[in-house]
């Protein structure tokens, strides 16, 4: 059964109501779940994450080295999602046109006359891969930006609309890797997460060998189309977050920025420059997902908590003494967390 938004309530003005739609999201998410389990073996924190993100209507860095079904996840994501998609390929060469398309000379048959015809490019699709991004030139990447946080490309002058909904799910390399181009601060500060994609253990290990060295065949069935994910995606716009909790985010926020009052001392040593405003309301985007998927309707710390490392570990920028240390950005960003001191009704709620 695939869910399209007539699924979810007509109205979600009452409390019985919101609940009803927040139930049905809640059930759509494990059925994604189920299916992606299907294909991609293990990796299920990360699976959790990049549904989390789709909900929440945000696009996706994944990081690690080849070889670890970054693009198998993204690609039986595009079969259990009813959305067109397409795939892109970074390479050296690749060009701002080959992303966006071009402007071309069309001939009309008969009368000769010539006239100016926009050529659409892959980024017209729901749902885009871009994988090994930081394989693409700077100047590649950047052809992106307006995409990702506007949903429209502009060519000679003229704006051009993307189809609703529309996720970029990129894959990248480690950044030590000969032949990558390190992603613009501005461009990471669009991924909504960034997650890293850690070697599977050995039991998941065999799982893959059987089903890629046998003759096995595993397939997803499509569970969600278009109409359900905007719908939802409004619906969960409606999830409850108290003054309180929301409080807690905007210090964790201002805590990453060395001269803020904010700040623990050590974080001078660590941090140069801190997550933006967006970083926040990725963290609360998130965290709202969260809450219903864990059954509840209300966002509480243990949300904010769950998905404050994958929002924000990318939009940090180290030290130089830092990164010569060896110190991890999810390592600053998971110790600032347990360091933000909580209020006493955090204490009380969280």
């Amino acid at each position: 059964m695939i869910l399209t938004a007539n699924d979810l309530p007509k109205s979600v003005n009452s409390p019985e109501e919101v609940k009803q739609a927040l139930a049905t999201i809640r059930a759509s998410f494990m059925g994604m779940r189920q299916q992606l389990g299907e294909v991609v073996v293990g990796h299920q924190r990360v699976i959790d994450l990049v549904l989390v993100a789709i909900l929440a209507d945000g696009h996706v860095l994944l990081e690690g080295p080849p070889g670890l079904g970054k693009t198998l996840l993204v690609r039986t994501l595009g079969e259990v999602l009813e959305l067109s998609n397409s795939r892109i390929q970074c390479t050296a060469d690749l060009m701002p046109a080959d992303i966006v398309g071009t402007t071309i000379v069309d001939e009309e048959q008969g009368s000769g006359k010539r006239r100016f015809r926009f050529r659409k490019g892959p980024v017209f699709n729901q749902l885009l891969l871009i994988d090994e991004i930081n394989r693409a030139t700077p100047k590649t990447q950047s052809a992106m930006l307006e995409a990702m946080q506007e949903h429209s490309v502009s060519i000679d002058g003229e704006t051009h609309a993307l189809p609703a909904p529309f996720f970029v799910l990129a894959t990248q390399n480690p950044i030590e890797q000969e032949g990558t181009y390190p992603l613009p601060e501005a461009q990471l500060d669009r991924f909504v997460f960034k997650i890293d994609v850690q070697l599977s253990n050995r039991a998941e290990m065999n799982e893959i060998l059987e089903r890629t060295t046998a003759n096995t065949n595993a397939t997803a069935d499509s569970t969600i189309e278009a109409s359900f994910l905007i719908a939802a995606q409004k619906v969960l716009q409606q999830v409850v977050i108290a003054p309180h909790v929301q409080d807690f985010v905007t210090r964790l926020i201002l805590a990453t920025h060395p001269l803020s009052e904010f700040a623990p001392d050590w974080i001078k040593k660590d941090i140069a420059v801190g997550a933006s405003p967006r970083g926040a309301q990725a963290v609360i985007r998130g965290a709202k997902v969260a809450a219903v998927i864990d059954g509840r309707f209300a966002v509480s710390l243990r949300d904010i908590k769950a998905v404050t490392v994958p929002a924000l570990h990318h939009r940090i920028i180290r030290t130089f003494e830092a990164e010569t240390a060896g110190r991890h950005a999810i390592d600053i960003i998971e110790e600032l967390l347990s360091e933000v001191p909580m209020l006493d009704q955090e204490v009380q709620h969280g």
